[in-house]
């Protein structure tokens, strides 16, 4: 197994103003000082961003945005363009549930806007997963290697290098039922890594983190990471509250 550091990305969706967001930065990097555990990246709605980014200047702690459209400039009312967040983000989270199922987003979009953020030097989160129908008609190897298939599209194996992966089962989204450990590592070895492993060869598929995301909390952390497949999370709800990120943290710090 490659030696991944692991990535714990905080998605708080649309929740915290300006003051709040910076609030909560504050608070987590209080609790580590200059002593990160795992890369830690914390990804605010647009607005935020500027105030966060001001308190996590020099932490170490990183700065993503939760989307971005594909194009530079144009006629897209109420977009945001990666242009816009130079010099504010490292990652930018692309294709979620919650865009595919709530704005449409599909396949050939999640690509274009994977092909815009790393053509404009910063890194995709690429989030990729199966609802419940489709897990229980076990469909989920079809759908999650279709997903990573599409979204690697026209991607360099050098490209490549710069991306992360999230394995997020829609169906454990915010509802408290998370997958198990196994199950997932399953996924993340076979579905996601096995593909990468298809199109670009062993050293640049076992050099690609893929974190698991889906009712994280930091009781159930380590047994995640823990799996030889699994190498961060994407955490939703628990990253809103400074106990339960900062324990999601330091569970993944051990591995």
């Amino acid at each position: 197994m490659a030696d991944r550091k692991p990535i714990i990305a905080g998605n708080w969706k649309m929740n915290l103003a300006p003051a709040e967001g910076a609030d909560l930065a504050r608070a987590v990097i209080a609790e580590f000082g200059e002593s990160l555990p795992t890369e830690v990246v914390l990804c605010s709605s647009f607005v935020t961003l500027p105030a966060v980014a001001a308190v996590c200047k020099g932490s170490g702690v990183r700065l993503g945005a939760q989307n971005a459209h594909w194009e530079q400039r144009g006629a897209y009312t109420g977009e945001i363009s990666l242009s816009m967040l130079s010099g504010l983000c490292t990652y930018v989270i692309v294709g979620h549930s919650e865009r595919r199922q709530f704005f449409g987003e599909t396949d050939d979009s999640v690509n274009r806007k994977v092909r815009a953020v790393l053509s404009n030097d910063m890194r995709p989160i690429i989030c990729v997963g199966e609802n419940l129908e489709q897990n229980e008609a076990g469909q989920t190897a079809e759908v999650v290697e279709r997903q990573v298939r599409a979204a690697y599209s026209g991607i360099t194996a050098e490209q490549a290098r710069d991306t992360v992966i999230a394995y997020e089962p829609i169906w454990a989204i915010g509802t408290g039922k998370a997958s198990t450990a196994a199950g997932a590592n399953a996924v993340c070895g076979l579905n996601v890594r096995g593909v990468l492993m298809n199109l670009y060869g062993e050293s640049i598929a076992q050099s690609i983190r893929v974190q698991y995301g889906g009712s994280v909390k930091p009781e159930n952390t380590a047994e995640f990471m823990v799996q030889p497949d699994i190498d961060g999370a994407l955490v939703g709800g628990a990253s809103l509250k400074v106990e339960s990120f900062v324990g999601i943290v330091q569970a993944a710090g051990g591995k």
